[in-house]
């Protein structure tokens, strides 16, 4: 990876959940952490999240929900991105999602990693460096 182009991460807030104080939080934690950021705002579709990562060149899309509609968001995000020719885009979560369901969207390839609420925003920054880093390997 070139020491001068910066990890590129599209931050959504996608379906009808209207809090975003979490993934406001963790965009911004991630912009101190070097990053550069787009945020789509609240209820986008996952159409708008995908047009929007490939449009702006992204390495890794962040979602986050707490609508309770994790199952159903994710896979199709990565349905539109193989749709798109773009599966190389890594996809992470965070919100509130059930241990159990966090396994089937890992173990599915629907999402690399979701972190919950209380996960330390560097614990993200760092995650997100090493996935990059190996990504781009």
């Amino acid at each position: 990876m070139n020491a001068e182009r910066k990890i590129r991460v599209l931050v959504a807030k996608p379906g009808l959940d209207g809090h975003d104080r979490g993934a406001k939080v963790v965009a911004r934690a991630l912009r101190d952490g070097g990053m550069e950021v787009i945020y789509t705002g609240l209820h986008q579709t996952p159409e708008q999240v995908v047009e929007a990562a490939i449009q702006e060149d992204v390495d890794l899309i962040g979602l986050s929900i707490l609508s309770g509609a994790h199952m159903t968001i994710f896979p199709r995000i990565q349905e539109l991105l193989k749709e798109n020719n773009a599966a190389d885009i890594i996809v992470m979560g965070g919100g509130i999602v059930p241990a159990d369901d966090i396994k089937k969207l890992i173990d599915g390839g629907y999402a690399q990693a979701i972190f919950t609420p209380g996960t330390h925003t560097g614990d993200i920054v760092a995650w997100i460096r090493e996935t990059v880093k190996t990504k781009l390997a």
